[in-house]
Parts: C-alpha cells; sequence; structure tokens
C-alpha cells in the first residue's frame, strides 16, 4: 500500500499541468437530435437492458448476457471472442459474466486493456417511482429507469462503443476486453471469479472501470471537473448481537437485548473514526476547493495542506459525501430482534455497514467497534470475507487519453484523482493485480445522483456524449 501511495505521488508531479488546469467551461451542445445509426442504436441497447430486471431476486441477468452476446454476434465479433459465464453465487443464486474479446493486431506489443461495467441493480418498487422503474422513459432531459445511472449507463455505452469501431473498420493495436459481471450490488463474486478463474480471459496491463469517476456539473449545469478513481474504501459488513434470557413482558427487569443493542448502536453513532488521508485525497481536496465555495473550500484547502488541521476536519465532517474521503465511516443499516410481542427479547442484531479507508485493516475496524460500545456481552462479527481496497498509481498515457476525450467536449477542464466510498467491481480486480481507474462518460449533477433510490436518472446529453467519450478514448489508448 505505501508503495502504491508512494507510485501515485510521482505520477501526480509528472502530469501537474494536466491536473492543475482551472476554470468553469460552459457545456457545449451537442447535435439535438441524436439520429446518427450508432446513437439509435445504442439507445435501443439502452431501452433494452433497463427493461431486464437485473436485480438479485429476479435473476434476470444471464438473460441480459444473452441479449448483449447477440448484440455482438450481429456486430461482427466471433463466437469465439463472446464468453457468457453462468456462475451459481455463495447463496445459491444463479448469476452469469460476459466477456468479449475485440482482437487488435498485436502492433503494441502490449497487454489487454480491460473494460469494465456491471448488469446487476438494486431492487426497485414500482409503486413508489413516478413511472415503472423498469421501463425507460425520456423527459424534461433525462433517461428515467432503475440501472440508468449505476450500470447499464456503463454497459450500454461500452457495448455501443465497441460495435460502432467494429462498424467503422477500427483495428485496435492491443486487444480491448469487455468484462461484465453480475453481482456487484451484493457479493462481488462474479468479479472475483473473472480474475481468477477466467483470468486467461481478463488478463490485462491496467482496467478502466466504467461504474464510477466521470464529470461534475454545478447547479446551472456548467461542467466544474472530472474525476478519475485511483482508489476505493474497503467495504465491510459486520452484526452486532446481543443476547438475554427474555421472560414475560408483564415483569419487565434490566435485561432487554434491544435496548441493549440500542445503546451500542447510539455509542457507534457519536464515535467519529480517525482523520485519514494519502495522495489521492489530498490532491482531490486541493484541487477540488477551487471550484467549491464558502467554510467548505476553506476547509478542503486546509485540510490538503495540513490533514491535522482539526478545525478542517471537524467542517468537513458536516458534508458527508467530503467527510467520506477523510475517514473510515461505519453505520447501522439493518436491525432485527424479539420473537413475540409478549414476550422479553432473547436476542436483538444489527447490521452496520463500513467504508474502510485504504490502508485500515478490517480486524482494526472490528476492534474498534467492540471497544467503543463497551459491552463484553455483545458478539461483533464480520460478514464474508472482505478485501483490503488498494490503490492503483496514476499513469500517464491514462490521464493524456482521459484529459483529451474530456476536452474534446469542454476545453480546459480540470481532471482531478479521486477515491470512492462506495465499494465497486475495481476492488477485487485490483487486488487480483490489476491496476484499476474508474472512468465515465457521464457528466452529471450532484443533486440528480439517485443511483439506488427512487427515479434514478441521467441528462440525455451526458448519454450521448459518453459515446463520444468512449469512441474517441479508445482510439487515443489502443489506436494506431
Amino acid at each position: 500500500m505505501n508503495t502504491n501511495l508512494g507510485r501515485t505521488h510521482t505520477k501526480i508531479s509528472a502530469i501537474g499541468l494536466l491536473l492543475l488546469t482551472n476554470g468553469l467551461v460552459q457545456a457545449q451542445d451537442q447535435s439535438a437530435d441524436y439520429t446518427e445509426p450508432y446513437q439509435q442504436h445504442a439507445l435501443q441497447i439502452f431501452r433494452t437492458s433497463i427493461a431486464y430486471r437485473t436485480t438479485a431476486s429476479h435473476g434476470e441477468v444471464p438473460a441480459l448476457a444473452n441479449y448483449l452476446a447477440d448484440q455482438f454476434r450481429a456486430g461482427g465479433f466471433a463466437d469465439e471472442d463472446i464468453h457468457v459465464l453462468p456462475l451459481t453465487l455463495p447463496d445459491g443464486a444463479e448469476t452469469a459474466a460476459l466477456v468479449v474479446r475485440y482482437r487488435g493486431d498485436g502492433s503494441s506489443g502490449r497487454k489487454p486493456i480491460l473494460l469494465l461495467a456491471h448488469m446487476d441493480v438494486v431492487e426497485a418498487i414500482a409503486q413508489d417511482w413516478q413511472s415503472d422503474p423498469f421501463t425507460l422513459i425520456e423527459e424534461d432531459g433525462y433517461f428515467f429507469g432503475r440501472g440508468t445511472y449505476d450500470d447499464k449507463f456503463g454497459t450500454t455505452t461500452l457495448t455501443a462503443t465497441f460495435l460502432r469501431l467494429k462498424a467503422e473498420g477500427f483495428q485496435p493495436t492491443r486487444d480491448l476486453i469487455i468484462a461484465f459481471d453480475g453481482d456487484e450490488e451484493t457479493q462481488f463474486t462474479t468479479a472475483r471469479t473473472l480474475v481468477t478463474t477466467y483470468r486467461d480471459l481478463t488478463d490485462a496491463e491496467f482496467a478502466l472501470n466504467a461504474d464510477t469517476g466521470g464529470g461534475v456539473l454545478d447547479e446551472y449545469g456548467n461542467p466544474i471537473f472530472y474525476r478519475i478513481q485511483t482508489t476505493e474504501k474497503t467495504y465491510a459488513t459486520f452484526e452486532l448481537t446481543t443476547r438475554d434470557p427474555g421472560g414475560h413482558s408483564a415483569r419487565p427487569g434490566d435485561d432487554n437485548a434491544i435496548y441493549e443493542l440500542a445503546h451500542a448502536l447510539q455509542k457507534i453513532e457519536a464515535f467519529r473514526f480517525p482523520v485519514r488521508s494519502n495522495e489521492v485525497t489530498l490532491r482531490y481536496f486541493e484541487l477540488t476547493a477551487n471550484v467549491r465555495s464558502g467554510e467548505l473550500s476553506e476547509a478542503m484547502r486546509h485540510f490538503a495542506a495540513n490533514p491535522n488541521d482539526e478545525k478542517a476536519a471537524d467542517i468537513l465532517h458536516r458534508y458527508p459525501f467530503e467527510n467520506s474521503f477523510a475517514r473510515t465511516t461505519c453505520v447501522a443499516t439493518m436491525i432485527r430482534g424479539g420473537h413475540a410481542e409478549n414476550a422479553l427479547p432473547r436476542s436483538a442484531t444489527a447490521t452496520v455497514n463500513c467504508r474502510i479507508f485504504p490502508g485500515v485493516a478490517v480486524t482494526e475496524v472490528q476492534a474498534t467497534l467492540e471497544r467503543i460500545v463497551e459491552n463484553d456481552q455483545l458478539q461483533v462479527q464480520v460478514l464474508g470475507d472482505p478485501e483490503e481496497s488498494l490503490t492503483s498509481p496514476l499513469r500517464e498515457d491514462v490521464i493524456a487519453a482521459v484529459t483529451k476525450a474530456v476536452h474534446a467536449r469542454f476545453p480546459n477542464l480540470p481532471i482531478v484523482p479521486f477515491m470512492t466510498a462506495g465499494g465497486t467491481v475495481g476492488q477485487p480486480v485490483r487486488a487480483a493485480g490489476i491496476p484499476t481507474y474508474g472512468i465515465m462518460g457521464l457528466f452529471m449533477r450532484d443533486e440528480d445522483d439517485f443511483s439506488h433510490g427512487l427515479n434514478e436518472r441521467v441528462p440525455v446529453r451526458s448519454f450521448y456524449g459518453a459515446l463520444e467519450f468512449w469512441h474517441l478514448l479508445l482510439i487515443e489508448l489502443a489506436g494506431q
């Protein structure tokens, strides 16, 4: 981890001119009708993909994988380069991965580039939405539907770009490999399998993850910066369980498993994990401070200069998004307990989800939770086998290609490295030794991010802009 951070610092210095570009840029309008054949084909793929209910409980990931495989076959890709890989998850659910190889001529002498996205989505309850979440709706300049952002935006734009390049007769100088996984929102089993069991299909020099990164617009729709994700927090979930003898509810006493658990959760709520930083997060705060305002801008600037500045850290703590870059966070997300309405509870269990700063061990966080609850009778158990997140060193070729693709739409826009608080398939891919960079063609306002929530949406203009972004980027990285 320390070696990676040192290499990151070196790369940042080498490409400083690209990352120091500042200034707001007015959004450039693109064709308003989007009638080009590749645009219409991409829209059809998007619409059809949204209609597949690829949630964990509905099992339609294999159907989507086969639909996309048919698109690649129809687009001229050979059967031997298209792999639909059925997978059974640890909980018994059936899913699938899709791997497609765009063969190059080998003239670059370099290993392939791996392109990542995921086909599964979180559940959406139709009656809670303003429209059917599994029907693509265009309204008021947005596409609405579950997965429009996370992450059928990624699977669609990558698929459409491969098909467009193939139709144009593009011959890469190295192989390009699409790898779409099927359980990113739940277990990451597919991604781990793709880079271990199926490593012969996915081995690459580096990976580009179309599930994170991307451009940020201000409240008026003007682009303010573009983010490249180079690291992410470790995803770990714990269960906290209290147990008591129970008894009749008519005779309550001092022992109550639900109350004991509630007291423990209150202590976790009030606890702040220590401030952490690395080269990527400090660089993110330094550059992003220039496009924020007020106390947040000042706090980011001071924190970047001195991460031991307690006043700056206190201000960042008031802003959940920025605070997530400055420390480990843990939050209660589910609770269950009791066995009858007229009986004292014999047990109560809470699920606590943690996003752990890179370099901090899961066991260290578990020990911290055990210490702060101050209850020897409360059991803290980690669920699954979480892997520690790594940091990928910035690469000049990736930064240069992304900068060219971004600046083709928005000249002089700042390019900013950053860390995500949420988990992505980049984590297991990095852990398998493939440096991974989160980049999307999506530009969106923070207030329009409804991924995992109601009425998920993306701007129509950003969808078509992403097609141009990936087209230029792949030509730049794998063209003559």
